[in-house]
């Protein structure tokens, strides 16, 4: 008799554990990271959403017009210990999901080319420069990294910091 209540509780356990794994996973805010391409700043914000604020957040990123995925956002990424190498560029339609709580645009012209998002959505527009662009104007290859260096950091800052709008 008292094995089989140990077994019970046991199992019991088992699944109280289980409903709290689901539980945590269904109470965590959506989150969309949209930028133009989905190439370089809406991927860090991923990645940086992922491993800060993966307890809170269920992160995903998208582009209004998908690119291929920028090599630098990766190297720079690899620098603070957050690999994206093998995140993949996609628009808003090729996520798994469609609802999400929250909805940031990164840059301008995903801000201004916004795909309609349901009422429940907040949509918030937060620019980040665009490292290729400001990587024009560099003459080296370590004036690029540095570009990109501090986007990096800065959507950094803003992903730890950042008090979702309720």
């Amino acid at each position: 008799m008292l094995s089989q209540y140990i077994h019970f509780r046991r199992e019991i356990l088992k699944i109280l554990s289980n409903l709290g794994t689901v539980v945590h996973f269904i109470m965590k805010k959506t989150i969309l990271f949209l930028c133009t391409g989905n190439s370089c700043r809406s991927q860090m914000a991923e990645g940086f959403c992922r491993k800060l604020r993966g307890d809170e957040f269920e992160a995903y990123s998208a582009g209004v017009e998908p690119k291929t995925l920028d090599a630098r956002a990766v190297e720079v990424m690899k620098e603070v210990g957050i690999d994206i190498s093998q995140q993949k560029p996609k628009s808003v339609e090729q996520l798994p999901i469609k609802d999400f709580d929250l909805v940031i645009t990164v840059c301008g012209h995903a801000n201004e080319n916004c795909p309609f998002f349901p009422n429940k959505t907040k949509v918030i527009h937060v620019g980040f420069e665009d490292p290729p662009l400001l990587a024009k104007e560099c003459t080296t290859e370590q004036q690029v990294l540095e570009v990109y260096r501090r986007v990096r950091d800065q959507i950094a800052d803003f992903v730890k910091h950042f008090a979702p709008p309720s």
